[in-house]
């Protein structure tokens, strides 16, 4: 299975669209900067058939590091969800 990286896929977004690739760059890097920005205001951002990105806070917590076995805490934090859409699960699972 091969790893599909940014380069790879900017280069495919312009083959199939006939868009020149620092225009796909600039389209691509816009959309990932909307979604972070909406999704740490607070807002979902859904792609009808694709999927939507929201963000989920996670509790501060007790853990353990494994090496020393000595207690840690881990502070709160912000965590991106990806919730695939019910079409999307269909053309994956065929």
């Amino acid at each position: 299975m091969a790893n599909l990286n940014k380069s790879d896929l900017i280069n495919e977004l312009a083959a199939r669209a006939a868009l020149d690739k620092k225009d796909v760059e600039k389209v691509m890097d816009s959309f990932f900067e909307i979604v972070v920005s909406k999704t740490k205001a607070g807002d979902k951002v859904a792609w009808p058939g694709f999927g939507s990105f929201a963000t989920s806070a996670r509790a501060a917590r007790k853990g353990r590091n494994p090496v020393t076995k000595e207690e840690i805490n881990i502070p709160a934090s912000t965590a991106m969800k990806f919730s695939a859409a019910k079409a999307l699960k269909d053309a994956l699972n065929g």
